[in-house]
């Protein structure tokens, strides 16, 4: 070993030890340096790759995002008509509603007509069952003093009611 003497302009001084060998040195050095060198490369390699790889990895997010979007395109075009033609649906049940609606309407007042007709009609039978005459149970009619009904059969027959 070599020592070194540095002094300075104070009292004190400073000894500074070093080896012989300025080859073993360097050798430590150049090695120390390539392998820096080289874990530094390897790390700048890795770097890059995972750039590349989030590059690749955001165009493959930004391209499945752009087919979500464009498939729920679709599906809305798809649902909007889907949804126009049931309002058409709607709008033409709406209208067969309502035409029967009307129908209904007419048909219940014809039937209390009819039961209103029904009705005198039945007046009118036991009136003239009771009122007129007796029925004898062989298709006779007593005359009740009503005067000529004719013949009476059990049912009321239009032509023979006399008024």
């Amino acid at each position: 070993m070599n020592k070194t003497e540095i002094t300075g302009s104070s009292s004190s001084s400073i000894s500074i030890t070093g080896l012989q060998n300025s080859g073993s040195i360097t050798g430590l050095t150049n090695s120390g340096s390539e392998s820096d060198l080289r874990e530094r490369d390897l790390i700048d390699e890795r770097k890059r790759k995972r750039k590349q790889s989030n590059r690749e990895s955001a165009r493959r997010s930004r391209m499945r995002k752009q087919k979500h979007l464009d498939d729920l395109t679709v599906q809305v075009n798809h649902l909007r008509k889907e949804n126009s033609q049931i309002v058409a649906g709607i709008a033409v049940t709406s209208q067969h509603y309502a035409a029967i609606e009307a129908e209904n309407s007419v048909l219940r007042a014809q039937l209390l007509e009819l039961n209103h007709r029904f009705n005198s009609l039945t007046e009118i039978v036991d009136f003239v069952e009771t009122g007129f005459g007796i029925e004898t149970g062989h298709g006779e009619l007593i005359d009740g003093g009503g005067g000529g009904l004719g013949f009476f059969d059990g049912v009321m027959n239009s032509m023979n009611l006399g008024f």
